[in-house]
């Protein structure tokens, strides 16, 4: 791909509302572009991205037996009053009327939607278990957007809603999601833990967040040195230092970003909703759900908080929008430019992803916006391309090498 056709609207400076490092990197590397408090529009190289978080969120949901589907974002008020949450959910229910003066709301979430779509269909047991999801641009009015894509008004989530017979298959599938979760963070490069949680405005008799940990978390994780426990600091104000609840190894606190929750809804929709089943007596009974979400704008974020160094970026090579960025220091029409597009096209028919800096830029800005995009690999060709050398530095491990052309063409990078 050429920059010059690719649209990466860098910034000179860091915008003055930008405060943590991800926000200051999305914002100067011309990832997003902010439209109001908590909206953004997702620029080609953050949609690169994205784009692969979702396909990675996928293969593994789709591995468990998950079938994707897509729902309405405009969803009906009379869903929300079968369900109790018309006035229950809160401020942060973004409401509307249409010109007939139906009243709607944009969904912050998705659980009456797809309770009302599950029992029109599902009748028999024999139907059971299922598990739909969907990955869709959410709702929510709140208060105070912050910290770029952390708290947003409108953001990008992905939302699996399981369907069981009885509990011992909702605790199945519980653990199928969970591990499933597991996969995707250890994929993405994240340094995580798996917390105890509020179920919130979801409700369910049980749940787990998935925090990333940073520095700038919102949560306080409370967790053992020596075992798995860990909660969120709200359900145990475990001091550190103590011993932990399951008297293996003393408490320690770190912060961390909620980027998954996972919930045992149970009946909560279903039985206000009418989603029932005839079981294998005959008898009907409610459906018995659970509820899995994951952040996908947010885990964009998450990973740039644990993947940059003084806002030069390191993308995981399972997310990075290019993996290898070629450099050429001299001008169209010279060796050097060339050479530079011809191993490209090398590179790209072995499977690459490439960036070539075609750009009539100096070195030097080249360099910089290339720290914001944040290729594994760089590839100079500078002043010794008319010996048909080149610089290949491996920005993981800082190695540098000259090599050339016909080694970088065949190299496994």
């Amino acid at each position: 791909m050429k920059q010059s056709l690719m649209f990466i609207p860098t910034l000179r400076d860091i915008p003055k509302d930008a405060e943590i490092a991800s926000h200051k990197i999305l914002l100067k590397g011309g990832y997003i572009k902010q439209e109001v408090a908590g909206v953004y529009t997702y620029l080609p190289l953050a949609y690169r991205a994205i784009k692969k978080i979702e396909n990675i969120i996928r293969e593994e949901l789709d591995q468990i037996g998950c079938s994707e589907l897509l729902m309405p974002t405009l969803q009906t008020k009379d869903l929300w009053i079968e369900s109790g949450r018309w006035e229950a959910y809160g401020k942060e229910l973004m409401r509307l009327k249409d010109r007939h003066d139906r009243e709607f709301c944009l969904g912050p979430t998705h659980e009456e939607v797809i309770t009302s779509v599950v029992r029109d269909y599902i009748q028999s047991y024999k139907k059971l278990p299922l598990a739909l999801y969907q990955i869709q641009t959410k709702f929510r009015d709140e208060f105070r957007p912050r910290f770029g894509l952390m708290r947003g008004r409108e953001f990008i989530m992905k939302d699996l809603y399981t369907f069981s017979a009885n509990e011992e298959d909702l605790d199945q599938w519980y653990m199928k999601v969970r591990g499933a979760y597991i996969r995707i963070l250890d994929r993405l490069g994240l340094t995580y833990r798996i917390v105890n949680a509020a179920s919130g405005a979801i409700g369910g008799k049980s749940s787990e967040e998935f925090m990333v940990l940073c520095d700038i978390g919102e949560d306080t994780i409370v967790y053992s040195d020596q075992s798995d426990f860990a909660s969120n600091y709200e359900l145990y104000p475990l001091e550190e230092g103590t011993l932990s609840p399951d008297g293996l190894g003393k408490i320690c606190h770190a912060k961390g970003i909620e980027v998954g929750h996972i919930f045992k809804l149970g009946t909560k929709y279903s039985v206000p909703m009418g989603l029932n089943f005839i079981d294998v007596d005959n008898q009907k009974k409610p459906v018995i759900m659970g509820c899995y979400g994951i952040g996908v704008s947010r885990l964009l974020m998450a990973i740039l908080e644990q993947h940059n160094e003084n806002l030069k970026v390191l993308w995981p090579k399972s997310v990075a929008p290019f993996f290898i960025h070629i450099l050429p220091v001299d001008k169209v029409g010279s060796i050097g430019f060339s050479m530079a597009l011809d191993i490209e096209k090398s590179l790209q028919e072995r499977g690459y992803e490439v960036l070539v800096d075609d750009r009539n830029e100096s070195l030097g800005v080249k360099l910089n916006d290339a720290d914001l995009i944040g290729c594994r690999y760089r590839i100079i060709v500078g002043r010794k391309a008319q010996e048909g050398i080149l610089e290949v530095k491996d920005m993981k491990t800082n190695e540098t090498k000259e090599m050339k052309m016909d080694e970088v063409c065949h190299f496994a990078f």
